[in-house]
């Protein structure tokens, strides 16, 4: 059974102005849940054959951008806890690699909407638990061995939050362009 989430520009009596470290981490969680809020609710009273079509010339489809937007924020909130080995190393990118990657922008047999918005859930209850435990937002590790990071970087807590967030407001707007294109159904506007 699936629920029609409230409209994203509905919500937000906890998007009030916060201080401090504790505010901070607030803001952070907020934001990321209005966007979060804003791609479920792009894919409101879909069935898995209409998530699953592609509306435009690019590979993607909503069930398919929920599905990634869930496995990066699962693996961006790991490299929080545990460091570049939760990521793991992209400079020889072997061909299982690549099948994964291909696999994570798709729906595949068996893949149903319902199944990727709870799979969705319990990956954004699980940032929250490992956010709310965390003792600042300043720690770091250093990014994963890639061809796109700078030799050596690190990124703190913060940062990584910020890419999750910024991941997700990027495919929440491909999400309502490629819902507006299946049947002229947006987010916004």
């Amino acid at each position: 059974m699936s629920t029609t989430p409230a409209s994203p520009l509905s919500l937000s009596a906890a998007a009030s102005a916060t201080s401090g470290a504790d505010g901070e981490r607030a803001d952070l969680l907020e934001t990321l849940r209005l966007h979060r809020d804003f791609l479920r609710y792009t894919v409101r009273g879909l069935t898995d054959e209409q998530a699953g079509r592609r509306t435009t010339v690019s590979e993607l489809c909503l069930g398919a951008l929920i599905k990634h937007v869930a496995a990066t924020e699962r693996q961006w909130t790991a490299f929080v806890v545990a460091g570049p080995s939760a990521i793991g190393d992209f400079t020889e990118e072997s061909a299982e690699l690549r099948q994964e990657w291909a696999d994570d922008l798709r729906m595949l047999p068996g893949d149903t909407l319902a199944g990727l918005l709870a799979e969705y859930a319990e990956v954004a209850r699980r940032t929250e638990e490992i956010v709310a435990g965390l003792d600042g937002l300043g720690h770091s590790h250093p990014l994963p061995a890639a061809p796109w990071f700078a030799p050596g970087a690190r990124w703190s807590a913060r940062r990584t939050l910020l890419h999750i967030i910024a991941e997700t407001a990027q495919h929440a707007g491909h999400a309502d362009i490629i819902r507006e294109a299946l049947d002229g159904q947006k987010t916004m506007g």
